[in-house]
């Protein structure tokens, strides 16, 4: 079993800043990607930002500029500094992580439980 547990959710106004974590725990060998996506409620989740473990990153064109995704592979933590807020990105954000159980696993998807952010305009 794998965790996900994120945090750094919460609301602030049009322009502000925030910083979402999300640590993975649990039976872990190896994390491959790990990102992030958002739902609003009537709509599929969407991808936000994915980052692989050697580091290639990839970003929604919505958010390319205001987004940047990073991870601290030692820790099996990935972060979202969202600078520039806007209202239409509220949503609840949800963490994932393509882990490997063991070396004869495959890398199969986690998720985290979401955490949601509110910008006000």
């Amino acid at each position: 079993q794998v965790q996900l547990v994120e945090s750094g959710g919460g609301e602030v106004q049009a322009g502000g800043s925030l910083r979402l974590s999300c640590a993975a725990s649990g039976s872990i060998f190896r994390i491959n990607a790990m990102g992030w996506y958002r739902q609003v409620p009537g709509k599929q989740r969407e991808l936000v930002a994915t980052i692989t473990s050697g580091g290639t990153i990839n970003y929604a064109d919505s958010v390319n500029g205001r987004f940047t995704i990073s991870r601290d592979n030692a820790k099996n933590t990935v972060y979202l500094q969202m600078n520039s807020l806007k209202p239409e990105d509220t949503a609840v954000y949800f963490c994932n992580a393509y882990v490997a159980y063991n070396s004869g696993s495959y890398f199969r998807p986690s998720w985290g439980q979401g955490t949601q952010v509110t910008v006000s305009s």
